[in-house]
């Protein structure tokens, strides 16, 4: 079947959009989006080496004292030679760069450059996914780059070139979330895509535990770059070349014949057929022209100005609660590396949970509910000292905070998606993305602030974010539309049925 042109008059005759044929012939949820789930999401855990490094290779290790005797609880006081390392300068960048007493605010800034950075590349990479490099093609540059800075990383002569480099890191970081996330999803029919899209984020958890457990056996920053970098190599050598392009945007560029040869892929490895004279176009009675479109049109319709601006700012206040929790396991004074592992084991039950949640309950009571819930977790891990039991209960109130915290990041991919046609899904959920990673920015400083103060940012993020949520609309059971003229027409039609009933 040829490329088509639809007609002038925006009229798809005999053809239907990607979620009808998924649902009336090609399956929905089969061995071919199986497949195509799995080798995608492989992404994300790629995602946890690059993000969660800094948490052992910028981690303050143990010290003593080199002439015997009692100790003072910091060496800020003591001269050159009197105390050293345990296990040696190249433990980690703080003991081989000396980032302690008046220099311990660069830790922070380090890991600042990296959020900064998936800042800007959410927003670069989100609008080339929407446009001429696709989603695949962006998955397979951030992956090049994550490898080839990663490499680089580990041969980093100071910490300044170390920053700059954990700052490129960022970029493509920020590109590979929404690039495999919307990948992975489009291919989903509409009743399984927000129970299968928020199982990938298990990946993420996933590679934080090998993540731990490949740091606990590693006592060089330098090598642990070179480890947690090949894993982005392997995925672009021998998993990209698997994984097709999503028919979606062959179609809202009007590569039909694309974006059918993928549908019938879909329905042969299913045990479907597509029957012959149908074929795919955009919704139905908008215009069929559009191409792709920017965070200016979005801003622009009435329809999207206000969810828009809801949504990142409740995904920056969930960001900083978040990636605060995740890097304030270094303030706990409890083993790093079962902290990070009791992370990593409390966010994959916060999936489970959230995906079965999202079959029975709506976006919204459940984004108002998780973010509250962890503004009180934190707000009791506030109130908890640093001896004895208490000092237990505080790290417990981390990990939970964790858990809801993973819960609201998961299910704030899915309501983001949701809320956006195609032609804008990826620029939009790429500044949404973009004000998550302006939260992680803030959240290193957050966590430098030590004692109580941590606690007490991330309870007031989750109260207030619970707050803002009440004001976005349900997306639960609402068609995924291709066009903003399709949710225009879609939002319009939904207020003239509660006019009328």
């Amino acid at each position: 079947m040829d490329n088509q042109v639809p007609s002038k008059s925006g009229e798809c005759n005999e053809k239907i959009g990607v979620d009808d044929m998924l649902r009336r012939y090609a399956g929905e949820f089969g061995p071919w989006q199986l497949r195509h789930f799995m080798l995608t999401s492989l992404a994300w855990a790629l995602n946890a080496f690059h993000t969660l490094v800094v948490v052992f290779a910028d981690h303050r290790p143990e010290w003593r004292c080199t002439g015997g005797g009692a100790c003072p609880e910091t060496m800020c006081g003591l001269p050159h030679g009197a105390w050293e390392w345990d296990g040696g300068r190249r433990i980690s960048t703080v003991a081989e760069w000396g980032l302690v007493c008046k220099n311990k605010y660069m830790i922070g800034m380090a890991q600042s450059a990296f959020f900064a950075g998936s800042m800007i590349g959410a927003g670069i990479f989100g609008h080339l996914s929407d446009s001429f490099l696709g989603r695949k093609g962006t998955l397979t540059l951030v992956c090049a780059m994550n490898a080839t800075v990663g490499f680089l990383t580990s041969l980093a002569p100071s910490f300044y070139f170390y920053t700059f480099l954990r700052f490129l890191t960022g970029i493509s970081i920020g590109g590979s979330g929404i690039s495999a996330f919307v990948l992975t999803t489009e291919p989903i029919g509409p009743s399984k895509r927000a129970t299968i899209s928020t199982s990938t984020f298990y990946f993420f958890s996933i590679g934080t535990i090998l993540l731990s457990i490949i740091s606990y056996f590693h006592h060089s920053w330098r090598s642990l770059y070179i480890i947690t970098s090949i894993p982005s190599l392997l995925f672009l050598i021998f998993i990209l070349p698997f994984i097709s392009e999503s028919p979606r945007w062959f179609l809202v560029h009007h590569k039909i014949k694309n974006a059918m040869k993928i549908m019938q892929d879909i329905a042969k490895s299913n045990g479907k057929q597509i029957p012959d004279g149908v074929s795919l176009c955009l919704d139905s009675g908008t215009d069929q022209t559009v191409i792709t479109g920017s965070v200016i049109d979005v801003i622009r319709s009435p329809v999207t100005r206000l969810r828009f601006i809801l949504i990142v700012s409740v995904n920056l206040l969930s960001s900083i609660a978040y990636y605060g929790l995740s890097l304030n396991v270094m303030n706990l004074k409890t083993n790093l590396y079962l902290g990070v592992i009791l992370n990593g084991v409390a966010e994959m039950p916060a999936y489970m949970l959230t995906a079965i949640a999202l079959k029975w309950f709506g976006r919204r009571p459940l984004t108002i509910g998780i973010m509250l819930f962890s503004g009180v977790v934190c707000a009791v891990g506030s109130l908890m000292g640093d001896v004895g039991v208490m000092r237990i209960v505080r790290m417990m109130c981390g990990v939970i905070g964790v858990f809801s915290m993973t819960s609201a990041f998961d299910l704030l991919f899915v309501y983001a998606s949701e809320l956006f046609p195609t032609v804008v899904r990826n620029a939009a959920l790429g500044c949404v993305t973009q004000a998550g990673q302006t939260g992680a920015v803030v959240a290193p400083f957050v966590v430098v602030m030590g004692g109580r103060l941590p606690f007490v940012v991330f309870a007031v993020c989750g109260v207030v974010g619970g707050v803002l949520a009440f004001l976005l609309p349900e997306t639960l059971n609402q068609p995924l539309y291709d066009t903003m003229g399709g949710l225009e027409k879609g939002e319009l039609q939904k207020n003239e049925v509660v006019r009328d009933g």
